[in-house]
């Protein structure tokens, strides 16, 4: 979410300094995610999960450009809410650990006085944001769980911060896959999109399971879904209706839901990827 301004890391020989209630028998998605963007925040048992899923995914597969891309997706969409569409405030849940080109830094490039919540549940990444946040009067991070809406919604610092009669920027990058098919995504969306004023945003990222379009590559993420859920707990490879019905009745944003380097790519966006394949697709609809 920060930039790396301070040395907060937690990785190689650093499990001393291990926050409380951090397990670390098992990976976190946080820290797979931060390893798979080159970062230093993990442990060994993230860097194995890592290493695990690229091997198979298959010769081709770069889980570290599919992060990137995830993350160049995240500025591309916030600078167009902000300098296309006005927004100027918003909910980043699932936030995950500090990184280069976070929410609040790319909003506020266009307007200092816009007005940041990321919401976690990874005792490191609350750990690591809350030492390099301080005592910003534009940016907060909240403890909350996508899996109960309304703590995020009528959390006390959400209530007081963001003005749910205005509309809002609500981020969704690289959490809703991490929700079962049991715990019912569709209604912890609807609960999200329903609390949004009219003029409001949703943006999503989700990993993407082509299905019978690629029936090669729909193998290749079923493996991978399978060690997301032996090794991390949480991971659906969900197909692109599966996906599209998360932003409920809004209004797509063209191009639509769509492979993250074809949505508003910069004239530098990489597409190189293993044939014409990428592990998330994402989109952005507006709230009528």
């Amino acid at each position: 979410m920060f930039s790396r301004a301070h040395d907060l890391s937690w990785g190689d020989g650093g499990e001393r300094h291990v926050p409380a209630g951090l397990d670390l028998s098992r990976p976190s998605s946080a820290r797979v995610y931060d390893y798979m963007l080159g970062g230093k925040d993990h442990f060994a048992v993230d860097r194995a999960a890592g290493e695990l899923l690229k091997k198979n995914m298959g010769p081709g597969w770069d889980s570290r450009r599919n992060g990137l891309d995830n993350r160049a997706f995240l500025r591309r969409v916030v600078r167009y809410l902000v300098r296309e569409v006005g927004i100027r405030q918003f909910i980043d849940i699932g936030s995950g650990l500090p990184t280069l080109g976070n929410v609040h830094e790319v909003a506020q490039e266009s307007d200092p006085g816009a007005r940041v919540v990321y919401v976690d549940n990874d005792p490191m990444v609350l750990v690591h944001c809350r030492a390099l946040l301080g005592d910003s009067p534009t940016t907060k991070i909240i403890s909350a769980d996508l899996r109960r809406p309304e703590t995020v919604l009528d959390h006390e610092a959400v209530r007081g911060f963001i003005d749910f009669g205005q509309p809002v920027g609500l981020l969704l990058f690289a959490i809703v896959h991490h929700l079962r098919d049991d715990e019912r995504p569709g209604d912890i969306m609807a609960v999200l999109r329903d609390r949004l004023a009219p003029g409001s945003h949703l943006a999503i990222s989700h990993f993407f399971n082509p299905g019978a379009e690629r029936p090669e590559v729909a193998a290749k993420v079923l493996a991978g879904e399978r060690i997301f859920n032996e090794k991390l707990g949480t991971g659906r490879f969900r197909h692109h209706d599966e996906i599209l019905r998360y932003f409920g009745d809004f209004e797509p944003v063209e191009p639509g839901l769509v492979m993250l380097p074809d949505w508003r790519p910069d004239p530098d966006t990489d597409r190189s990827m293993f044939p014409g394949y990428h592990m998330f697709a994402g989109g952005v609809a507006r709230k009528g």
